[in-house]
């Protein structure tokens, strides 16, 4: 039988068959991904072949095979340095959820996730969430930083989660499609979740843990299946983002206005650094690139920050 995961408890699985019945399944063996370590060699969205197998009485499945991934997104692992977690697979859209405080989302953090969303070619779509609550002067400063994103090319939406603001267009950017839903925990990730579907009900006090980070908690990714022909994955709330396996001669690439620009530099391998007659560092200097894009592209090529990090590994 064929089948795509929809919860992952570490050990078990919840698996929707084509028939459309859910199975609890296990997996048999060792899956290994490129000789990456994983907590979790099957993540939520991932396609999998399994078997029915009769277990003390109860049919249980047995996942056999792995099919091969369009995409993922995968984060190193806390407290298990040298081994990664992967929270999702199989994307067509990602939402990040974005706060200017209570918890402030940086440009650094925001940059890795989209540098991470480039390099599978997955649509990111911005959310800046709580405007209810921000004074005039922090509303202009949201408004500065859509204009970065828009004037990239980036689809950025202001939103109330508590107050239904735009929620009918981010209804509309995930029809028929399998979309990503991730940011720092107390962006009010559920609540706009909910906001989206009042009746799954999902818990909201997610930032009464935000200061458990230094634990490796026992929340999963988890896939639901929505009323609008549409399907979400929610993932627990990320510190931070990193980026591995990208080469430094790429990166830029991964910058769409940057790799714009690239043509015009006077060597082909400029890293936009130090070396004369590098188009990006033109247009910095003329106002036409972000100083904090810049700064965020400068602080990964350096390798900074890398403490807590999702990692991206190109399909090849």
């Amino acid at each position: 039988m064929k089948g795509i995961v929809y919860k992952s408890t570490g050990s078990w699985y919840a698996v929707k068959a084509e028939n459309g019945t859910f199975y609890e399944c296990r997996i048999k063996g060792k899956f290994r991904l490129k000789g990456i370590k994983n907590t979790n060699p099957v993540a939520v969205g991932d396609k999998v072949v399994f078997d029915l197998e009769d277990s003390g009485g109860e049919t249980i499945g047995v996942i056999k095979k792995l099919e091969d991934r369009k995409n993922y997104i995968i984060r190193k692992s806390v407290n298990l340095s040298k081994q990664t977690h992967i929270i999702g697979a199989n994307l067509d859209k990602a939402f990040l959820i974005i706060t200017l405080n209570n918890p402030p989302t940086l440009s650094i953090f925001i940059d890795r996730f989209l540098v991470t969303a480039e390099a599978y070619r997955v649509e990111t779509v911005l959310l800046f969430n709580k405007v209810d609550v921000y004074t005039e002067e922090e509303k202009d400063e949201i408004r500065y930083l859509m204009a970065i994103y828009r004037d990239i090319g980036y689809t950025c939406i202001p939103i109330s989660a508590k107050t239904g603001k735009n929620i009918e267009k981010i209804k509309e950017e995930m029809t028929g499609k399998t979309s990503l839903f991730a940011g720092h925990s107390g962006v009010g990730k559920s609540t706009l979740i909910n906001a989206i579907e009042p009746e799954l009900g999902l818990k909201t006090a997610q930032i009464s843990t935000q200061h458990m980070q230094g634990q490796h908690t026992t929340t999963f990714a988890q896939m639901f299946d929505l009323s609008f022909d549409a399907r979400i994955i929610d993932t627990p709330g990320i510190k931070g983002f990193g980026v591995v396996d990208v080469a430094k001669e790429e990166l830029g690439d991964y910058f769409p206005e940057f790799f714009a620009l690239k043509g015009r530099c006077k060597f082909n391998n400029c890293l936009h650094v130090n070396e004369p007659k590098c188009a990006v560092k033109e247009a910095l200097e003329e106002g036409e690139v972000s100083w904090s894009r810049y700064k965020s592209y400068l602080q990964i090529i350096e390798g900074e920050d890398e403490n807590y990090r999702v990692d991206v590994y190109k399909k090849e």
